[in-house]
């Protein structure tokens, strides 16, 4: 046989051609590789629990960050809703032309509505106890224009508000002082009249108009509306209001606003956007926040380090195969391949699940807060210590987004070693591990 015929003959050892980048063969691999046998039992245990902590890491995360992105953005919205997004008051002179200053402020492009108010501290009692409150005094039309209240009347009606002496209340309020609709509470204040005596403290009683419930438990349980002509005269403002209080169209403007809002005044005042009022709560709020989501990474980043110990385990076991496919013609390329879709397929899937279940959680949140309170006859969610009557829930897609792509991110990153070991390894050392 001549040289010639010696190269046509095919003696079975000729090389494969190198398969294509994740082809159906790598695939396949794979596959068989994520269904376990008796004897990978201990393996496929390992992989489960990694699946199951990326699962639950990646869930916990978007319930938590949705939750506390509610929590801000209801908290804001009734803070904002109450209180208007930027407050003038008055600078050495009393604030006695009022009117005119939110007719002028009422012009000024983007303002929804300038109110005039007069705000004191007082105690208010009734049947069933006593205790302080914020008493507001405004126009029924201004008070009409505060959604947070006008469209959340329970009961009675804001009808002839400026006319009589009624008074609005919120529903906790009512509840705590043991009070309903028509009947009178009685407002106490220190600053009374000028007797010879001494000053005394003023006592009157007006009648419940309307109530109405905020959501916000604090506000629903301190917040008490009068006429702005009454709350003159029971606080001897003397014809004075205690600053303006503006709503403007975008509340993150308010920053760009405010030079323009100062020159509708007309006169010294001081100005103050919602920001600075309540800077020290909402960067508790951002810094709770930060670190929370640090923390609960943690969760998927254990998981991750799972699949290391689970992949490493599994080259180990699957050494002779290895060799194996080594013998048939499969490049070290592709024995990475396998191994990194083994593993990152524990990621992607879990990461998936977590996604899943995460929104799943979030879209039910009330009721499956409402079921376990139940479950427990305990209150999880106390309005008394966490301010808002119901656990809000509202998922952000951008940070949606980086967690689903931090959790890949790390699943693949887990996978690269052990998918890198198992290609190092040539025939003869592979056969070694059996």
């Amino acid at each position: 046989m001549t040289a010639a015929d010696t190269a046509d003959v095919d003696d079975g050892h000729t090389p494969a051609a190198p398969t294509r980048p994740f082809s159906a063969f790598e695939w396949m691999i794979a596959g068989r590789y994520l269904r376990s046998r008796r004897r990978e039992t201990f393996i496929s245990v390992i992989a489960g629990f990694s699946f199951a902590g990326i699962m639950l890491g990646v869930a916990t995360l978007i319930i938590v960050m949705a939750v506390m992105n509610g929590f801000r953005t209801e908290l804001l919205g009734k803070i904002l809703g109450i209180n208007g997004h930027m407050l003038v008051q008055p600078i050495d002179q009393p604030l006695t032309d009022y009117d005119a200053i939110a007719e002028r402020l009422q012009g000024v492009p983007d303002v929804i509505s300038a109110m005039p108010f007069v705000e004191g501290q007082a105690l208010v009692s009734g049947p069933a106890g006593n205790f302080g409150a914020l008493v507001r005094g405004v126009y029924e039309s201004d008070l009409r224009r505060v959604p947070l209240v006008a469209a959340n009347i329970q009961s009675g009606s804001l009808d002839g508000f400026d006319e009589g002496e009624g008074v609005a209340v919120g529903s906790r309020m009512a509840q705590q002082l043991g009070i309903a609709l028509g009947d009178n509470i009685t407002i106490i204040s220190p600053r009374g009249s000028v007797t010879p005596m001494g000053v005394t403290p003023r006592l009157k009683a007006y009648p419940v108009s309307a109530i109405f419930e905020i959501g916000m438990s604090e506000y629903d349980a301190t917040f008490l509306f009068m006429p702005l002509e009454e709350a003159q005269a029971y606080f001897n403002m003397d014809n004075r209001a205690t600053g303006v209080e503006v709503y403007v169209l975008d509340p993150d403007d308010v920053g760009i606003m405010k030079a323009t809002i100062e020159e509708a005044v007309d006169r010294p005042a001081f100005v103050t956007d919602w920001r600075q009022r309540n800077v020290t709560f909402f960067s508790a709020l951002e810094v709770e926040r930060n670190v929370m989501f640090i923390i609960l990474t943690l969760i998927v980043l254990v998981a991750a380090l799972n699949i290391i110990s689970g992949m490493i385990m599994l080259v180990k076991d699957k050494g002779k195969d290895i060799a194996i496919l080594r013998t048939m013609g499969a490049t070290r390329g592709s024995i990475m391949r396998i191994f990194l879709i083994t593993g990152a397929s524990i990621g992607c899937v879990g990461t998936l699940a977590g996604f899943l279940l995460g929104l799943v959680v979030c879209l039910n949140i009330e009721s499956i807060r409402s079921f376990v309170s139940w479950m427990t006859t305990t209150e999880l969610f106390s309005p008394e210590l966490y301010f808002l009557s119901r656990l809000p829930a509202d998922i952000d897609s951008g940070e949606t987004t980086t967690v689903l792509v931090m959790a890949l991110a790390l699943s693949l990153l887990a996978t690269l070693y052990p998918a890198w070991r198992a290609a190092r390894l040539d025939p003869v050392e592979a056969l070694r591990y059996e």
